[in-house]
């Protein structure tokens, strides 16, 4: 069934678990996410983001997670991950998003308020959730323009009250495309706006933590993990060994059903640890 961030996060926020936001890239890949949520009996985000939008088109992207989404009986939550236009933004909430990231990170806070104020009037009206982030989680690859700036506590209390948003994603040592977990959380800091601000709070670049900073980071007011490069590794490697292993088979379905288990493996083994 189709939720939004709303009836998952605040629970979340105030109780020792989270809930994971997987980055999905195309229908196998969703669809093993949701069997992972399906076998675990937990809630899920499915997030669509930039690669992904301007790969299939908001619509199509749209209509095929939201297949999956309407026929699970897991609690289901169709995100649009960071979103730099507002044009986009509205085109996912009229294909059917259930929630949407305005990510107004590297503009001033002053613009990046106004803007995101903007876009929540609309998405609030519209019974959509929204997620802003403050300060900038920064790419390990893929776009150089994305600034590193850590969240200053003071800058997401006032973002938060005067945004409108319903989630704050925050930068404190996060880093998006890790390919293996060699982040250092900086907690205090975290406490520090944990003590600011009553929404739930957003980690993005979870592949790139370690477990047990997960485990810590889980008992806070986060409440909701985005979950991407793990995923396409497991994806990625094994679809890569499948082929190699047998060169004369071509058959798209035929690799994917192989793949698709690891997929599921790595959805759950996340499952368990936010739990």
């Amino acid at each position: 069934m189709l939720v939004t961030l709303n009836d998952l996060l605040p629970e979340a926020a105030s109780s020792s678990y989270a809930v994971p936001c997987f980055n999905v890239f195309g229908y196998e890949d969703a669809r093993a996410v949701v069997e992972a949520a399906e076998e675990a009996q937990r809630a899920v985000i499915l997030a669509c983001n930039k690669d992904v939008v301007d790969f299939y088109g908001v619509e199509t992207a749209a209509a095929m997670f939201l297949s999956l989404g309407k026929q699970s009986s897991s609690k289901v939550c169709l995100h649009l991950d960071h979103t730099y236009e507002e044009e986009i933004v509205y085109q996912a909430m009229k294909a059917g998003f259930t929630s949407v990231m305005f990510d107004g990170s590297q503009l001033p806070l002053s613009e990046n308020i106004q803007r995101t104020q903007q876009v929540a009037k609309v998405a609030k009206a519209l019974g959509i959730s929204i997620e802003g982030e403050v300060g900038s989680v920064p790419y390990d690859e893929g776009r150089d323009y994305i600034k590193s700036i850590y969240t200053e506590p003071e800058e997401a209390a006032q973002f938060y009250l005067e945004s409108g948003v319903d989630c704050v994603a925050v930068s404190v040592g996060n880093v998006h495309r890790l390919t293996e977990p060699v982040c250092d959380i900086d907690f205090a800091r975290l406490d520090r706006i944990a003590n600011s601000v009553s929404a739930p709070l957003v980690i993005h670049g979870t592949s790139g933590i370690r477990d047990e900073d997960m485990l810590k980071l889980k008992q806070s007011r986060v409440s909701k993990f985005n979950i991407g490069t793990c995923l396409r590794q497991a994806l990625g490697h094994n679809l890569r060994a499948y082929m190699n292993k047998e060169p004369d088979k071509f058959d798209r379905i035929y690799f994917m059903q192989k793949v698709m288990p690891y997929v599921r493996e790595e959805a759950l083994r996340n499952f368990k640890l936010l739990g």
